[in-house]
């Protein structure tokens, strides 16, 4: 956007300015105010006339990192925390230019948290505006800049400030605006309004921040205009952290004038949904407006004026704010995923179903050729519907989920599992129905899928009145009809494909994209490999990942083996902290001739591994999950080592491996699936 690079280049040198910053924050002046370069890297180089750091390659090679950590941080309140900086390269080589990264460090965790990364080079100084969740844990702000390819290269930090509230707050008293932006238009445009700018014929209002002419605050003005609908946007940075609540501002505008005031979201796919139009024009003084919003992922807010003539007048915006707690005017409940979400490992949670007839079971099998487990953790409770015992020609079985406010956009996930049907299509399918059960649409339902693999299907769905999700199980005759299986339905607000999603935490990995950060010691065909679908050798091996069904998973081909060959997946290298530590993943070893699947700790410095958990031999034909606590407080990594067995049926394979910071919240589950086994090392202190 083109104003973001000339606003920033006049106001820059004001930035600098900025005294008594708070916790977090630095104006790169004199010092680096407790942002320390770690040794291991470049230090970053602080300018001779103050007023910015930078890392260059004019004393340091391509692809080197230099590192700025701060000291320790808190914010248990919601803060925002805004980067001015500059990337610029070579002219020659725009297709491998330098990264800025920014991670948060949180004291309890063993990875870093990837919050926010920009590689675009600019002639300009630019503004990120990042979200910071409350929390009561301590925390550690890292920036990472690594240098690209030419002899000009170069990452400067021109400001960091830490402050409490919002990102998408503004009062516009402050230079950079808040990073807002205004979307250039050659006749139209938000300009800043208040203080000693008069620059405008028409007679501008005072601030509502203040209610004096120091005060400043947004205004978009018609003369100008020389077409109809003439468009003015100014747009919000993007929010980078999950939030919901009442989004407010104050507005002000001139009587009996002829345009159109509106507020929308977008999202990074460039979606654009208007949440609020100005109605019925307010008195002539500022106007309080309230408005539900909602952020599940990356969003922006656009304030958008349109004109129909050059004798629209002035609209006026200022004070913007949001609280998590939901507006005055809102007369439904908010909406919440929790109480639309359930693995059904206790009950139904707040699904039900009709009242006549079985429906739907809640079973808890041991897996089998004909049955998996469920997919929560392979041995936990699934629904099943159209069991052979209650099968009957035109046999349905409908479950019911909570009530949905309307106009909000959902994103439907959920696991199915189908067994035994001749023709699979509309075995199970997702209707919506009104409140009084009147039927609406049916928004999804099976064509084809491997049986009995758990398959991970995902709708989007949006309707004007409060809706119910309905799953129907249908049993065409007593001669096509199997079992239909149902785990795990989340239902979450907003889209299911918006391909700016919040970044995956660090610590987890499904390998639907690569391998992340796991390596091995050596690539053959006795190493870990990552594949999707049914591995080559009959009766071992899973016949899908875990993670969507139709997704990748790592595993060893034991038909590339010999009988006692291992191969190591080695993570990625995790800080030493106090306290626990919960590693969880699931594997899947089935085969007669299954080997030994061990997870091993190598804690920096020493050549000895510890054992911290082991399988051996043939354990399910589903998906297992796997829990691990563990200690260390020196660096480490884990590694995941594979031993093949006897015969060419011991493929094994792990999925969906996850680490967190504390205790394992559901140890007493692996209690009860690891009975049995002689080597269950649950819990190891180092």
């Amino acid at each position: 956007m083109l104003l973001r690079g000339v606003l920033l280049a006049v106001l820059a040198p004001q930035l600098a300015g900025a005294l008594d910053l708070p916790a977090g924050s630095c104006a790169f002046e004199e010092n680096t105010c407790g942002f320390d370069s770690v040794f291991t890297y470049l230090p970053w180089i602080l300018n001779e006339e103050g007023h910015y750091i930078y890392v260059d390659t004019s004393f340091a090679k391509q692809g080197e990192k230099a590192v700025l950590l701060s000291s320790d941080l808190q914010a248990e309140e919601w803060s925002c925390l805004r980067l001015v900086y500059q990337i610029t390269a070579s002219s020659r080589s725009p297709s491998d230019t330098s990264r800025l990264n920014l991670y948060v460090r949180f004291e309890d965790e063993s990875f870093d948290r990837l919050l926010w990364s920009a590689k675009e080079p600019s002639d300009s100084w630019l503004i990120a505006s990042l979200d910071l969740q409350n929390s009561s844990k301590k925390f550690k702000i890292l920036i990472e800049g690594v240098l690209g390819q030419g002899s000009t290269a170069s990452i400067a930090l021109f400001e960091i400030k830490m402050t409490t509230g919002y990102c998408i707050e503004c009062d516009f008293e402050e230079n950079h605006l808040c990073g807002f932006v205004n979307r250039w238009n050659p006749n139209v445009n938000w300009f800043v309004g208040g203080g000693n700018i008069r620059n405008s014929p028409s007679v501008l209002p005072q601030d509502h921040t203040f209610k004096s002419e120091l005060g400043h605050y947004m205004y978009v003005d018609s003369v100008y205009v020389k077409h109809f609908q003439e468009v003015a946007q100014l747009i919000s940075p993007m929010t980078t952290a999950p939030m919901s609540g009442c989004l407010s501002f104050y507005y002000q505008l001139q009587q009996g004038n002829d345009n159109i005031f509106s507020l929308y979201t977008r999202d990074g796919a460039g979606l654009y949904e208007e949440i609020w139009k100005m109605g019925q024009p307010g008195n002539a003084a500022w106007n309080l407006a309230e408005v539900e919003f909602s952020a599940p992922y990356p969003m922006e807010v656009i304030f958008e004026v349109a004109f129909n003539g050059p004798k629209g007048g002035y609209v006026a915006l200022d004070d913007i704010s949001f609280s998590p707690v939901h507006c005055q005017n809102q007369t439904e409940l908010p909406f919440s995923a929790m109480e639309a979400s359930c693995n059904f490992e206790e009950d139904l949670c707040n699904f039900y179903q009709d009242k006549e007839g079985p429906g739907w079971t809640r079973v808890k099998v041991k897996p089998n050729m004909y049955r998996a487990g469920d997919h929560t953790s392979g041995i936990g409770y699934y629904l099943l519907a159209n069991t052979k015992f209650t099968s009957q020609p035109g046999y349905i079985g409908r479950l019911y989920g909570p009530s949905l406010p309307g106009n909000l956009q959902y994103c439907l996930r959920f696991y199915y599992a189908i067994y035994g049907f001749l023709k699979m299509s509309d075995t199970l399918a997702v209707y919506i129905f009104e409140e009084n059960h009147v039927v609406q649409e049916k928004i999804w339902s099976v064509l084809e899928s491997p049986r009995g693999v758990w398959m991970q299907a995902e709708i989007t769905f949006k309707k004007p009145m409060p809706t119910k999700v309905v799953f129907i199980s249908l049993c065409k005759s007593f001669w096509d009809c199997g079992l239909v299986a149902l785990d795990d339905i989340t239902i979450e607000s907003g889209s299911c494909s918006s391909p700016e999603r919040l970044p995956p935490p660090p610590g987890e990995c499904t390998f639907e994209q690569d391998e992340c950060a796991f390596t091995q010691e050596r690539r053959n065909r006795s190493s870990w490999h990552r594949r999707r679908g049914e591995t080559p050798t009959s009766y071992t091996g899973p016949k899908g990942d875990h993670t969507t069904g139709v997704g990748y998973y790592m595993y060893i081909e034991a038909s590339h083996m010999v009988y006692g060959q291992k191969a190591q997946l080695l993570s990625w290298s995790l800080r030493g902290v106090t306290g626990k530590h919960c590693l969880t993943f699931f594997y899947h070893m089935y085969g007669a001739g299954t080997g030994l699947l061990s997870v091993y700790l190598k804690r920096e410095g020493e050549s000895e591994e510890s054992l911290l958990w082991r399988r051996r031999g043939e354990q399910s034909i589903s998906w297992l999950r796997a829990l691990i606590e563990y200690s260390c407080e020196r660096q480490h990594q884990v590694i995941f080592e594979a031993i093949r067995g006897v015969s060419i049926r011991s493929d094994i394979a792990i999925d969906d491996v996850k680490f967190q910071a504390g205790p394992c919240a559901e140890m007493e589950d692996l209690t009860q699936q690891s009975s049995g086994y002689s080597e269950d090392l649950n819990e190891i202190e180092f």
